[in-house]
């Protein structure tokens, strides 16, 4: 199965969290917070949203950083994707 996002709809599978800080220290599954990096795997096509002209500025491949509460999340096959609005993310990662 393949998920197709529309309007100004992306799904984003999120980056694996670190289990170690920068200074060595191991972290135990339930303190990890969960990282707010992902990867996009599908955009929708835009088009006109609520009465506006959106143009989706990320693609496929792009790594950004998105709203800590925002989403959906979704499992399917096994793997968890997260569909969010395009104005949900916050930066491309470059």
């Amino acid at each position: 199965m393949k998920l197709v996002p529309l309007g100004d709809r992306v799904v984003l599978k999120q980056l694996v969290a670190e289990e170690t800080t920068k200074s060595g220290i191991v972290l135990p599954g339930q303190s990890k917070e969960k990282p707010q990096q992902a990867e996009v795997v599908a955009v929708g096509p835009g088009g006109v949203v609520d009465g506006k002209e959106v143009k989706m500025e990320v693609k496929v491949g792009d790594q950004v950083i998105y709203s800590k509460y925002s989403g959906t999340d979704v499992k399917l096959d096994e793997e968890e994707f997260i569909v969010v609005r395009q104005n949900d993310i916050l930066a491309i990662i470059q």
